[in-house]
């Protein structure tokens, strides 16, 4: 493998946010979701050149950037995109906020799957609207959709936006083309409008096939705002860079107004030059880097099968996250979490955050090296077996 992902790189006193968020120096934390590895080299000589300059004033998006989008997700992903469809703006969490302040009022309904991404929550709250849960059905080792209640809530509930993550966080799963079509018919049956998040789309494993909701039926798209961040799968998150794409000239005017309105219409001159690299030269980095990942869940698989077989582990087809059945302790998860930290000195994500139906699992964040996964684990392990 060209490149090393099992270098144990310090980022403690780096102010990073996963490391220096806990006084105790001897936490070993593998909840929040950004990577233990170096980014791909192109980004970080493009970066360096960037710097070199030594101004670092108000930023113009070039047409380089549209180009390094469009091209990169037509030639991975068969998504044929439009620079016209293109919003830029400085994250998906503030690009799924200001989409749900531009298409809700007050008291309205925004479905979720639950237990889903924990920001959902706080963005459908703060535009003063109300989660509608249709709660994902746990068959065999994975979830899948309950379609009949789906539509159910939306009849019921005042529903006006859908708020879809693909793949799915934390449930590990990627939705194939055909539950797409059939939440998206749900939703154009009933006029609501589709908020898809797929900032994790990258992070796709063998067996597996990412679809772009922009891939789908037109009548579907034109209904459908797409949010995509190289964020994730480059491990950018601290740069603040993301597009929205919306093919529906209408709902992307109404947006737009939005982002302008909250003011995150402006980004930095580092994540536009990050993007460009990443989708132009770091395509041979990702895929190592996707194998390394798999090769971490495999090996957390024989791990936990020959150590840990009372906690069932969700079977991963996309992201990073590993979705962990904790019902066997019989321990709220974020009394679980305070524990572990304190006890164990490790620190995972309690699945509560991820909504009530999360609440016996924990989430794990394998994107590190296998000797640090290895750890985390032998340190939960140890702390099972003294309960």
């Amino acid at each position: 493998m060209k490149y090393n992902f099992d270098e144990v790189i310090k980022r403690r006193g780096s102010n990073s946010l996963k490391w220096d968020s806990v006084a105790d120096a001897e936490v070993l934390p593998m909840w929040v979701a950004d990577m233990d590895f170096r980014v791909a080299p192109a980004i970080t000589d493009a970066l360096q050149k960037r710097v070199a300059h030594g101004i670092f004033g108000y930023t113009h998006v070039p047409d380089e950037y549209y180009d390094a989008v469009t091209n990169w997700f037509s030639r991975r992903h068969g998504w044929n995109i439009n620079r016209e469809w293109i919003i830029y703006t400085s994250g998906v969490v503030p690009a799924v906020s200001a989409i749900i302040e531009a298409l809700t009022l007050p008291g309205d309904g925004v479905l979720v799957q639950t237990p889903v991404y924990n920001c959902f929550f706080s963005s459908i709250r703060n535009n003063g609207c109300v989660a509608i849960s249709n709660p994902l059905k746990l068959e065999g080792n994975t979830y899948h959709i309950d379609f009949d209640d789906m539509e159910q809530k939306i009849v019921s509930g005042r529903v006006k936006v859908f708020l879809l993550c693909n793949p799915h966080n934390p449930g590990g799963r990627v939705w194939s083309r055909d539950e797409l079509t059939h939440m998206a018919e749900i939703c154009y049956r009933h006029d609501v409008t589709i908020i898809s998040d797929e900032i994790h789309c990258e992070i796709v494993f063998p067996g597996h096939t990412y679809t772009p909701f922009g891939t789908l039926d037109e009548k579907y798209v034109q209904n459908a705002a797409i949010c995509v961040s190289p964020s994730k799968s480059f491990n950018i998150a601290g740069l603040q860079i993301a597009n929205i794409v919306t093919a529906n000239s209408r709902l992307r005017n109404r947006i737009d107004r939005a982002i302008n309105i909250n003011e995150v219409c402006d980004v930095n001159p580092f994540g536009v030059i990050a993007a460009i690299a990443a989708y132009n030269e770091g395509e041979e980095w990702l895929e190592q880097l996707l194998e390394y990942i798999h090769g971490n869940y495999e090996c957390m698989r024989e791990y936990c099968a020959k150590h840990l077989p009372q906690f069932p582990i969700m079977e991963l087809e996309g992201t990073y996250l590993a979705w962990m059945d904790c019902s066997v302790l019989n321990t709220p998860s974020l009394q679980l979490e305070e524990q572990l930290i304190e006890h164990a000195k490790l620190w995972l994500n309690a699945g509560a955050m991820y909504g009530a139906e999360g609440d016996k699992y924990i989430r794990w964040n394998l994107a590190c090296p296998r000797s640090v996964m290895l750890e985390g684990l032998e340190r939960f392990r140890k702390y099972c077996n003294s309960l």
